[in-house]
């Protein structure tokens, strides 16, 4: 096997939260009098907190201080999660869900690399938080990706050097980390057609193929 670990990114590839990342997003740029639409929201994905909100403020006519950029990430956040505690188990697909206990059965290791830092509260609601090997995102990270730091980490947390590890992501961004980071790329969803990546994976059980 030319595996010996896997490394998912979580939003986009085990489960979606993007449209509460939207909706929260929106309702911050709505009271803030900023333009933001399900098109612009495509620029924030897979970029960290900080950095979407830089993005959303760009079309803003006011300087904001740090202390209001800190206000205003912290606010989002929160209706975040609220919208987050509506998410269950029934939001990992039958897919997913079969295709990782087979994973499981292989004997590989089996770890996220998420620039999330609600990677544990969103893991927990879809039925995952004690099904990982390793859990690597925003809590313990100084970079997002596209820098790889997210996924060093993780694979230092398996104890397994890149080169043996496969890395699955939906987003650019996260391609390119991977290969920053010298480990293979299966891409899907939004990066399924990125020519860097390693493998295309039309649906997440084609990992199975691998």
């Amino acid at each position: 096997m030319k595996y010996q670990g896997i490394i998912f990114d979580l939003d986009g590839v085990i489960c979606s939260t993007d449209e509460y990342h939207y909706l929260a997003w929106k309702a911050l740029a709505d009271r803030l009098g900023i333009p933001f639409d399900r098109e612009r929201n495509n620029l924030l994905r897979g970029v960290s907190r900080m950095a979407s909100l830089e993005i959303i403020l760009e079309k803003s006519n006011k300087t904001y201080t740090e202390e209001e950029k800190a206000a205003f990430a912290e606010e989002k956040n929160t209706l975040y999660r609220q919208l987050l505690s509506r998410m269950s188990p029934a939001d990992l697909s039958d897919d997913v869900r079969s295709t990782l206990e087979e994973l499981r059965k292989t004997g590989l290791l089996l770890a996220i690399g998420s620039s999330s830092k609600n990677t544990p509260y969103i893991l927990q609601r879809i039925g995952l938080g004690n099904f990982f090997d390793a859990v690597a995102d925003g809590n313990c990270i100084t970079h997002s990706k596209p820098h790889p730091e997210v996924f060093l980490k993780a694979a230092d947390m398996i104890g397994l050097p890149p080169q043996t590890c496969l890395v699955v992501e939906d987003a650019h961004a996260g391609v390119e980390a991977a290969l920053a980071g010298g480990f293979d790329c299966a891409a899907m969803g939004d990066a399924r057609d990125d020519e860097r990546a390693t493998w295309h994976l039309q649906r997440f059980s084609d990992l199975l193929k691998l």
